[in-house]
């Protein structure tokens, strides 16, 4: 059981990243291994019946074995909170789509056809289309190269997908612009989710080559209703400014 128990506790450190969750599962099998191996000591050595450094070593086992659950009782909320993350791509992995290269979202096309299946599920149901761009990102692009251009995109693009519902749908419409896709909401409601996407983009830390970059979203809304192609390009022009007061920007302060 030692052996086993040590087995365990390499195989745990060397395969998992550092955390709570990691030390709880490489203490506990640290603790049973001790223990395990202390209960073996006196099948091969005389131990006197008076010590107790033994005893104590063997009651390591008990104690491993709480510390065990603990971590794993934590490493199943971390797979939960896994999942939850997983599922929310679960709608392109089963369309075998292509992903965008950057940031592995869908691109315009698969939005287009997404928002035309929700006009024909619900005609009459609610649906709001979000489009986000992040402001000044040319600028990041010429002061700090196009590949940190791509990880501030990749970063965003992560930040969004862990504040959104399952059945939500994050794509990437055109450069430095996603789109989001809401069913079963409303405009309004799809403003109050915008802003407050843009509050925790805002108050990310990225950090690139020479210090930290400040990265913030503008975004415009409207109901997912008639053409698709007129409605991301009304949307368009409302975050370029040349269209309806509809762009608005989001600050922390």
């Amino acid at each position: 059981m030692a052996a086993m128990a040590g087995l365990w506790f390499v195989m745990t450190l060397s395969s998992r990243p550092g955390g709570l969750v990691t030390r709880l599962l490489a203490g506990g099998l640290a603790a049973i291994m001790l223990g395990s191996w202390a209960d073996c000591l006196d099948e091969f050595f005389r131990i006197d019946k008076a010590a107790t450094w033994d005893n104590w070593l063997e009651a390591l086992v008990p104690f491993g074995m709480l510390i065990l659950t603990a971590g794993i009782y934590y490493w199943r909320h971390e797979q939960f909170m896994l999942n939850d993350h997983l599922a929310k791509r679960e709608r392109l992995f089963r369309q075998h789509r292509a992903f965008d290269r950057v940031t592995q979202l869908a691109d315009a096309a698969y939005l287009r056809h997404q928002i035309r299946l929700e006009q024909e599920r619900g005609p009459s149901g609610q649906c709001a289309l979000v489009l986000l761009d992040i402001d000044g990102f040319h600028r990041i692009n010429r002061e700090h190269g196009s590949r940190e251009g791509d990880r501030v995109l990749q970063a965003v693009g992560h930040m969004l997908l862990l504040n959104l519902r399952n059945e939500d749908l994050l794509c990437r419409y055109a450069g430095d612009r996603f789109a989001l896709l809401l069913p079963g909401m409303g405009d309004a409601e799809a403003r109050t989710v915008a802003q407050h996407l843009c509050g925790m983009v805002a108050m990310m830390r990225h950090h690139g080559p020479h210090g930290p970059l400040h990265v913030s979203l503008r975004f415009a809304s409207e109901a997912a209703r008639g053409d698709a192609e007129g409605l991301m390009a009304r949307l368009s022009a409302a975050i370029d400014g040349t269209g309806q007061a509809l762009a608005q920007a989001a600050s922390v302060p």
